[in-house]
């Protein structure tokens, strides 16, 4: 078992999937492995919401390895409104007690037809409004570089497991940043996709006005072009769709990109770039332009008060008909004590918006995607820290009682990651790529954002630096 362990450690989900064609190792095997690193390390992670065995064992045994490029490699799905037939969706909240939906979300079932058995689901803070995976009902996922510090959210436990080595790529979304925080925090690559490129469907039309979306958390870039590949495409009804691409995703990975025209942001006033985060802009830039891009500054275009304003009134106002619905369907009101401080702060300030305050809201937000659309005319990528600030302690980011204003809790999370929202905001596919590590050990990403439907580019360029500046090899404290 454990040499199949370590083959999983060593290997990203491409390779694997090749050894799976060549019968040096099957489905089953590898995911035993997965289960037994699970078994080994999950009660230090604290990242697993439900293990599926038995189901996906069955699912296991079928594979062929001819599905796809990443057929025979297991995953987990983040519990976070993405239904896994049979599987609890809670969450991150006692609010939706032991619900188990007797279908799958649309993603799910295209990475199962890939031939991608699903080993379970990981965990997310309540209805994924934090930057830090922890709950009240399922505790707090720890950093495996560091278990003192966050593994970012929402999708820390998926980054918190790939990190660790349980398994190469796992399922996350991202509303805010939840796919490129946590790749920060943990020293893993997450890309969040142009809106519309992956289903949302059929549980969700749209999440947080278009700015929600379904992608992944990777070791290696080429992971992440291909579960594009396999996961792209609006699903039936859907209110949104990307540009389709001229070709794969992968494909952009095996090719340097043109020299690249690049801007770059340091600091989204009025919060500061923390000293220790600035080394690692540095480095990114100085191998930029080692490869030939043009680098040059650009202030913030972003006025981040009104910003936030917004965002959090659709954040609200979603969150408030949520709250109802439930309520409703059970034919008992929601209580406070049910429900987290946040949430109970979201609502208290945002979750009264009238319908003309939620549109007028919807229409800033588009029309900073304009004004970034303007900006991409100008450039090819934009880049900025992925975080101001070095992963933090989890009580630094976590909202403990509701006695603060919505105004610090913005604050609080938001002077961490200033930048990440803008682009789930505008539609524009962004990626956090681990380019540095501080003195203390802790990786610091590198955020990159494309053209709405640049992903090919994103992709591309992300290949090129995982190239000129590997990063497979830097393996945290606690691993498998």
């Amino acid at each position: 078992m454990k040499d199949f362990q370590t083959l999983i450690a060593t290997h990203d989900g491409i390779a694997l999937a090749a050894l799976v064609r060549e019968k040096e190792v099957t489905p089953t095997e590898l995911l035993d492995a997965v289960l037994a690193s699970l078994d080994a390390i999950n009660p230090s992670l604290n990242a697993v919401a439900e293990r599926l065995d038995e189901t996906a064992r069955l699912a296991a045994s079928t594979i062929t390895g001819h599905e796809s490029v990443l057929a025979g490699v297991p995953t987990l799905i983040k519990d976070l409104f993405m239904p896994v037939r049979g599987a609890r969706m809670a969450n991150g909240s006692f609010l939706f007690g032991d619900y188990r939906p007797d279908f799958d979300g649309e993603l799910v079932g295209r990475l199962r037809r890939a031939g991608i058995p699903i080993a379970g689901t990981s965990l997310s803070p309540e209805l994924g409004t934090s930057f830090c995976t922890s709950s009240a009902r399922f505790g707090v996922t720890r950093n495996p570089w560091n278990p003192h510090v966050s593994a970012g959210g929402s999708s820390g436990a998926a980054a918190a497991l790939v990190a660790a080595r349980v398994l190469p790529f796992a399922h996350g979304n991202d509303g805010g940043g939840s796919l490129r925080v946590p790749a920060s925090c943990c020293g893993v690559f997450g890309l969040k996709p142009t809106r519309g490129r992956t289903p949302n469907g059929p549980m969700i039309g749209e999440g947080w006005a278009g700015m929600a979306i379904n992608h992944a958390i990777t070791r290696s870039v080429r992971d992440s072009a291909a579960l594009l590949d396999l996961t792209a495409g609006a699903d039936t009804g859907a209110p949104y769709a990307a540009p389709c691409q001229p070709e794969t995703f992968l494909a952009a990975t095996q090719r340097d990109p043109r020299p690249l025209k690049i801007a770059v942001i340091e600091q989204a006033p009025p919060w500061p770039l923390h000293p220790a985060c600035r080394p690692a802009l540095a480095h990114t830039v100085a191998l930029l332009r080692s490869l030939g891009h043009h680098v040059e500054p650009l202030d913030s275009p972003v006025d981040s008060e009104a910003f936030y304003d917004r965002v959090f009134t659709i954040i609200g106002a979603q969150t408030r008909a949520l709250v109802d619905m439930i309520g409703n369907q059970r034919g008992l009101p929601v209580r406070d004590g049910e429900i987290e401080a946040r949430t109970r702060i979201i609502l208290r300030e945002k979750g009264n918006a009238s319908g003309a305050e939620y549109a007028s809201a919807v229409d800033w937000i588009h029309a900073l995607g304009r004004t970034f659309g303007r900006l991409m005319e100008r450039y090819d990528v934009l880049l900025t820290p992925t975080l101001a600030m070095p992963p933090l302690a989890p009580a630094e980011l976590a909202t403990a009682d509701d006695t603060q204003s919505l105004s610090e809790v913005i604050d609080r999370a938001h002077r961490f990651s200033p930048f990440t929202a803008w682009f789930n905001a505008t539609g524009q596919p962004a990626m956090s790529v681990p380019l540095y590590w501080d003195e203390q050990g802790l990786p610091i990403g590198s955020h990159f954002a494309g053209a709405f439907g640049a992903e090919s580019l994103l992709f591309s360029l992300a290949a090129q630096l995982e190239r000129a500046a590997p990063w497979a090899d830097r393996i945290p404290p606690l691993c498998v």
